[in-house]
């Protein structure tokens, strides 16, 4: 699977490791995104039904220098969670930086390989409860040769997170990769064309839609890792909803969750009754295409998926003994975003989305701990004068709208 194009592949990442990373600046902060957050997985992957108990075994194909494998190990031990993460990658210099930076946290549930992904057939490792494949598949020959590898060490009733280049999101990166493909053809040193990138960009014309696209900064604040990545890369392909939902139907797998799920629904978007009619004939694929055109500033695809066929692992919210937990804001800071309006305004990169809430979420919000279940916050609230009736509406009112941001779920069972 290997060809030219992947071998220079291969060394752009041992030349200018990804992302941009100094195992120095760990005691600073704990990078924290999607996929592959501990709640998400929790609850995208295993629909808040597997105990946190049983131990996790996780794996990162093309886990770069380390952000998902780095945050997903600190949270495990955070919360003394058993179960491993292993960190695949062919890029020594890759490995180097990841490494440092557990060994700074002094995290020691990390297992190293350096090997390529399509390696994983008869590998020995696995099989893998949960497996992040981040950044990688649009840079393979063969993106369904990469998912097959990946479900062969897949565990039974387990799931991936996964991540793709969306093409409207990127409007003007490939304008620039053309233009820097005849400046700098890839069969030239990487330095080389590292320095052509830099002149092309100091120079940049006004009319380029990369200068207005805000949707990344790579090119900007990466480095030198970031503006070879986005600009110079030999091989980058970008998915749509519809070509990225294909591949994964052609694997056996399906879309447990879209992240965020409320930007793949186009109904926010067309307020207009007689266009939201047009969507009731469309399946979630159509939709969530719709929606992809009509936003235009998806610049990735994130999704958790599990094999096509699995039991659907949507949880009830209103189960007395679900305990609600907020992604990483807390709900206190939640309700103070609660306008007089009752809409809670969000950002999804440049699109402001509105999101309605009853008038009793500014009362619920703060009581959710990670700990106290939703029986014992209606019985706090019940307390205070609010009827089960009244409280039971508002909850899952609340809990819809939130979980549709991805800024509440439900925890792991005890």
């Amino acid at each position: 699977m290997t060809d030219a194009t992947d071998l220079r592949l291969a060394g752009q990442y041992e030349a200018y490791p990804y992302p941009k990373r100094d195992p120095r600046e760990e005691a600073k902060r704990l990078i924290v995104g999607s996929p592959s957050h501990l709640r998400e997985v929790d609850y995208w992957v295993f629909g808040a039904a597997r105990p946190a108990s049983m131990a996790l075994n996780a794996l990162f194909a093309g886990g770069g220098t380390g952000d998902g494998t780095i945050m997903l190990a600190q949270q495990m031990a955070r919360l003394g969670r058993a179960g491993r993460v292993t960190w695949l990658d062919r890029s020594a210099s890759a490995l180097a930086i990841a490494r440092g930076r557990a060994e700074a946290r002094g995290l020691t549930n990390i297992a190293w390989e350096q090997r390529s992904l399509l390696e994983l057939p008869g590998s020995g490792l696995g099989p893998f409860d949960y497996i992040d494949c981040c950044g990688v598949l649009h840079h393979l020959p063969d993106p369904a040769a990469g998912l097959r590898a990946l479900l062969s060490v897949l565990a039974p009733g387990g799931g991936m997170g996964l991540m793709v280049y969306a093409p409207h999101g990127r409007t003007g990166v490939y304008m620039v990769q053309e233009a820097l493909g005849r400046l700098a053809p890839p069969e030239q040193p990487p330095q080389q064309r590292l320095d052509v990138a830099r002149r092309v960009m100091r120079h940049l014309p006004e009319t380029q839609w990369l200068r207005i696209n805000r949707n990344f900064d790579d090119h900007v604040n990466g480095g030198d890792a970031g503006l070879y990545d986005l600009l110079l890369n030999p091989r980058d392909r970008a998915f749509t909803v519809p070509a990225f939902s294909a591949l994964l139907a052609a694997a056996g797998l399906r879309v447990s969750c879209w992240v965020e799920p409320i930007r793949y629904d186009p109904a926010p978007l067309l307020p207009d009754p007689k266009l939201r009619a047009r969507l009731e004939a469309m399946d979630a694929t159509e939709r969530a295409a719709l929606a992809e055109a009509l936003a235009g500033n998806m610049a990735v695809h994130i999704a958790y998926c599990v094999r096509d066929g699995a039991a659907p692992q949507r949880p009830d919210p209103s189960v007395e003994s679900a305990v609600p937990v907020c992604r990483e804001t807390s709900g206190e800071t939640m309700a103070g975003w609660i306008g007089p309006d009752g809409t809670m305004l969000i950002n999804f990169d440049g699109l402001r989305l509105p999101i309605a809430l009853p008038p009793l979420a500014s009362a619920i919000l703060p009581l959710i701990d990670g700990a106290r279940s939703v029986g014992q916050i209606g019985a706090i609230l019940a307390g205070r004068g609010t009827k089960p009736e009244a409280f039971a509406k508002a909850w899952r009112q609340t809990f819809e709208a939130l979980e549709r941001i991805n800024r509440l779920l439900l925890a792991a069972p005890g």
